[in-house]
C-alpha cells in the first residue's frame, strides 16, 4: 500500500471513529438504524402529500418548575391562560376549530387552584387534561395507588378524563416524567417499576405520548410509529418494540397505544453544514417552530397501516416554564406555529388540517383502525 493510500485510509478511519463517538454521545445508536430503514417512506411523503394532517401538542405542563412555590405556579398559570386565549385569535383548522392543547399535568405537582384555571380553558373547548407523573425508586403498589388517586381527583374535582361506558373505569392518556417509561433508563432512575406498562393498562391508561425521548438513553428502537405495547413481568422498556396499528385490527387486552412524535435528522439546521440537529418535535425556547420544521414533521409523522393519507403529528413542550412563556406568547412562537401549520396544510388544495387534543388523536387512530366510532377507546 502506498503512503498516500495509507494516509487516506487513516483519515477515513479517524473520521469514522469521530462519527461513531458522536453517535454514541447523542445516544443515536438506539434509533439510527430504524431511521435509515424509514427513508423510503419519507421520500414517498415528499412526493405524495397527505389528505389529512392531525396536529396535537402533548404539553408536559409543570407550572411549579420543580419548586414548591404555589404563588409562582399560580402566576405562571395566569400568564398562560391569558396568553393562550389571546394567541388563538384568528387561528383555526379546516373545520373552523381553534387550536387545542393537551395538559399532561404531573400528579406530584397537583394544586387545586392551578388545575382549576387550566380546567377553565378546557371547558371553553380549548384543550384537555391528562395524566403526567415523575417518580423515582417507586414500587408497583404505590404506583397503582398514585395513578388511581390522581385520575379520581382530575375527574371528580375538574370534570376531566372519561369513563368506560361498559365498566365505569376512568380512562386516561399518559406521559412519563424524565422520559423513563417502563423503567427504561439503564440505571433504573426516575421510575423503578419494571413492567410499568401493565400497571398503566390496569389503571385505565389507553395511550401513551412519552416518545420520542432522544437524546436520552431511554429512547426506543421503534420510532415514528403508532403501535401497541404490552408490559412483560420482570422486564423493563417493553415499549422498545410492538405491534403496528393497521386497518382492521385494534388493541388486545393489556395493550397500550403508543403515539410517537417525530424523530429524525434536521439537515437544514445542521451545525457547520455537517452535524445535523436531532428533530424530536419539541417546541421550546431552544427549539422554535418554523416552516422547515413543520414540513419535516410531516415527513416523519406516523400513520395507520393501510391509511397513509392520514398522518398524525404529535409535538411536545414544557409550556409553563419562564422561557417557554416568553417564547410562545411575547415572541410569537404560537402564532408562528399555527400560521405555518395552516399555510402548509389547511390552505393547500386537497389537504385538511385538524387541531385535536391527545384523546381526540387517539380516538381518530382507533376509528381508522376499526372503521367505526370509538369514544371512549376500549380494548375490544
Amino acid at each position: 500500500m502506498t503512503p498516500i493510500a495509507m494516509t487516506i485510509g487513516l483519515i477515513l478511519l479517524l473520521v469514522a471513529a469521530a462519527a461513531w463517538t458522536g453517535i454514541r454521545a447523542r445516544n443515536m445508536h438506539y434509533w439510527l438504524t430504524s431511521y435509515w430503514r424509514g427513508r423510503g417512506e419519507r421520500r414517498r411523503r415528499r412526493r405524495m402529500p397527505p389528505r389529512h394532517v392531525y396536529f396535537c401538542i402533548a404539553d408536559h405542563h409543570e407550572p411549579f418548575g420543580g419548586t414548591h412555590d404555589e404563588a409562582l405556579a399560580l402566576e405562571r398559570t395566569r400568564r398562560w391562560c391569558a396568553g393562550y386565549r389571546k394567541a388563538i385569535g384568528g387561528h383555526h383548522d379546516s373545520e373552523g376549530r381553534a387550536p387545542r392543547h393537551t395538559y399532561f399535568y404531573p400528579a406530584e405537582e397537583y394544586s387545586v387552584e392551578v388545575v382549576r384555571m387550566i380546567d377553565a380553558l378546557c371547558r371553553e373547548g380549548l384543550g384537555d387534561l391528562e395524566v403526567h407523573l415523575h417518580h423515582d425508586n417507586d414500587d408497583a403498589a404505590n404506583l397503582r395507588k398514585t395513578l388511581l388517586a390522581f385520575a379520581q381527583v382530575l375527574h371528580e374535582r375538574h370534570g376531566a378524563l372519561r369513563r368506560d361506558p361498559a365498566t365505569g373505569q376512568l380512562l386516561y392518556g399518559f406521559v412519563h416524567g424524565n422520559w423513563a417509561l417502563d423503567n427504561s433508563r439503564p440505571d433504573g432512575r426516575w421510575c423503578g417499576v419494571d413492567d410499568e406498562l401493565s400497571i398503566l393498562a390496569e389503571t385505565g391508561c389507553r395511550f401513551d405520548m412519552t416518545m420520542p425521548s432522544a437524546p436520552s438513553d431511554t429512547q426506543t428502537r421503534k420510532i415514528n410509529s403508532l403501535y401497541f405495547a404490552r408490559g412483560r413481568p420482570g422486564c423493563r422498556k417493553s415499549h422498545d418494540d410492538g405491534r403496528d396499528v393497521i386497518v382492521g385490527e385494534w388493541a388486545h387486552p393489556g395493550e397500550i397505544l403508543m403515539i410517537q412524535g417525530p424523530l429524525g435528522l434536521n439537515w437544514r439546521a445542521a451545525r457547520f453544514g455537517l452535524i445535523p440537529r436531532i428533530e424530536t418535535g419539541e417546541i421550546s425556547f431552544d427549539a422554535r417552530p418554523g416552516a422547515a420544521r413543520v414540513a419535516l414533521w410531516r415527513e416523519l409523522a406516523p400513520s395507520v397501516g393501510g391509511a397513509p393519507e392520514h398522518v398524525f403529528i404529535k409535538a411536545h413542550m414544557h409550556g409553563a416554564t419562564e422561557r417557554s412563556l416568553r417564547m410562545l406568547f411575547e415572541e410569537g412562537g404560537f402564532d408562528t406555529l399555527w400560521s405555518e401549520l395552516e399555510r402548509q396544510y389547511r390552505d393547500q388544495q386537497g389537504c385538511q388540517l385538524h387541531y385535536v387534543t391527545a384523546w381526540e388523536m387517539a380516538t381518530r387512530i382507533q376509528q381508522l383502525a376499526c372503521g367505526r366510532a370509538a369514544a371512549p377507546m376500549r380494548t375490544d
